[in-house]
C-alpha cells in the first residue's frame, strides 16, 4: 500500500488525495457511487496508477530479478521501496517540506472523518504512533511495515526475510524510482487532462 506515492501524485487535490487513501480499502463500482465525485475521481485515479505500476517498462524489468520466492511478493516490495525512495527525496518532487505534508494528511483525514473507510482509520490510528509517512525515510521502517503485510496476507509468505535481499536490491530501486516516478506523473498529468476534457470541469 504505497500512501504517499498516491497522495503525491494527487498533486494537492483534496479530494483525489482522499480517493488515492481510500483505494486500497473499497471495492467494485459501488465505492465510486457512496463517495462525492471528487473522491471517486480520487479512487479512479489510485487504480489508473496500480495498472500504470503493473505495466511500467521499469517494475517489469526489476520483478524478474527477484530470488523466486521472493518474486510473488515482488510487487508490494516494490511499492514499499518506492515510497521509501519518494520519502528520502521529497524536496524533488514537492513543495515543502514532508514533515509539514503528514500533517496536512492527518488534518484532511480528520476533517472527512465520516466517510472514511473503517479498516483506514484503524491503519492510520496505527500510523499516527510512528510518524508514518516521515518515518518512510528509514530503511527498518519499511521494513517492519512489510512484515506486517505479510502477516495479514493468507498464505505463508517471506516478506519478514526482505531484510535479507534489502542490501543487494536497495540500489536498484533507487536508479528504478527515479526512473519510474517521472513517467507516472507524466502519466498522471495526462489522464487529469482526460479526465478534466470528459467531465467539463
Amino acid at each position: 500500500m504505497n500512501f504517499l506515492a498516491h497522495l503525491c501524485l494527487a498533486n494537492g487535490d483534496s479530494g483525489l488525495m482522499l480517493g488515492g487513501l481510500f483505494g486500497d480499502f473499497v471495492r467494485g463500482r459501488r465505492a465510486l457511487r457512496v463517495y462525492p465525485e471528487s473522491v471517486s475521481q480520487g479512487i479512479l485515479l489510485h487504480r489508473y496508477i496500480d495498472r500504470c505500476t503493473d505495466q511500467s517498462s521499469v517494475v517489469k524489468k526489476l520483478r524478474p530479478q527477484f530470488p523466486r520466492e521472493f518474486r510473488r511478493y515482488s510487487g508490494i516490495i516494490i511499492d514499499l521501496a518506492f515510497d521509501h525512495e519518494l520519502a528520502r527525496n521529497w524536496w524533488r518532487y514537492m513543495p515543502g517540506s514532508l514533515e509539514r505534508f503528514d500533517v496536512e494528511t492527518r488534518d484532511l483525514l480528520r476533517d472527512h472523518a465520516e466517510m472514511v473507510p473503517e479498516k483506514l482509520g484503524s491503519f492510520m490510528r496505527y500510523a499516527d504512533r510512528y510518524g508514518l509517512f516521515t518515518s518512510y525515510r528509514q530503511e527498518d521502517v519499511i521494513l517492519y511495515a512489510l512484515a506486517g503485510i505479510g502477516t495479514r496476507l493468507s498464505r505463508p509468505n517471506p516478506l519478514h526475510r526482505v531484510e535479507e535481499i534489502w542490501p543487494e536490491f536497495a540500489p536498484k530501486f533507487k536508479v528504478a524510482f527515479r526512473q519510474f516516478f517521472p513517467e507516472i506523473q507524466s502519466e498522471v498529468f495526462d489522464w487529469r487532462k482526460r479526465m478534466s476534457t470528459t467531465t467539463g470541469s
